[in-house]
């Protein structure tokens, strides 16, 4: 039986790139196709107030990134952290990406706001803090692509530290075997973020974070580990196979 996953979408790609890149919805579906899963997806627009029926309406959920900030506190954003919270409770995993990880993490009591240290942008490693079995390859460490000037500032007292950086202290924090998220974004490719970073030069993004970080990405080395998250994501996800 297809493991059908219900994607709430808290934000799209810029106009001028979704034509070539798709909808952050997209990239996920892309992503696990590339890493091989045949799941069935239906995507919610929560931004746009269109909900699931139901926490058990799919078997698994991700929640995607969005250029909403947390700390905007609008009614879309009060109402998908009381759906969080009634989908814990079913047991039904999700997997919660950018904005998706804070979003999570203040459902469940921590502080998420602007990071004092400015913009995380680029190529960024963390090392993780415990095994991972579908990262073993990756020698202690994985790679993804980042976006993101708000953090998660304090850790929920359900969650534990699965990843870090000295950049990110949070960067990957699982609840039970309910709930995982993570700050960067294993959907996003190095010409997608490329694109992304150029678009944003300046406005809102800085020039001091958005250069180096191109430079970085222009290498002939850049890359991510993408493909090996996603082994990872799907692993958790399959979980909702059991209900």
């Amino acid at each position: 039986m297809t493991l059908k996953i219900g994607i709430l979408a808290t934000g799209t790609t810029p106009d001028n790139l979704i034509e070539t890149h798709g909808s952050y919805a997209d990239m996920f579906v892309n992503l696990f196709g590339q890493a091989g899963y045949d799941f069935t997806f239906i995507t919610f627009d929560v931004r746009d107030d269109i909900f699931p029926e139901s926490a058990d309406a799919c078997d698994a959920w991700i929640i995607t990134g969005s250029k909403s900030s947390v700390c905007d506190k609008t009614s879309w954003m009060a109402r998908l952290k009381d759906l969080i919270l009634e989908i814990y409770d079913t047991g039904r995993p999700i997997v919660g990406i950018c904005f998706g990880h804070q979003i999570v993490a203040e459902a469940f009591g921590a502080d998420v706001n602007q990071y004092p240290q400015g913009w995380g942008v680029g190529l960024h490693t963390y090392q993780l803090e415990k095994s991972v079995s579908e990262l073993s390859a990756l020698d202690g460490r994985f790679t993804l692509n980042a976006v993101h000037q708000d953090q998660v500032l304090s850790k929920p007292d359900q969650a534990e530290v699965i990843a870090s950086s000295s950049f990110c202290p949070f960067a990957a924090l699982q609840y039970d075997n309910r709930i995982l998220t993570l700050q960067a974004h294993p959907e996003f490719n190095v010409a997608f973020e490329t694109r992304l970073l150029q678009s944003r030069r300046d406005a809102p993004i800085p020039s001091t974070a958005t250069d180096p970080a191109l430079v970085e990405l222009n290498e002939a080395s850049a890359h991510t580990d993408s493909l090996q998250v996603a082994h990872w994501m799907a692993a958790f996800l399959q979980q909702g196979r059991r209900h």
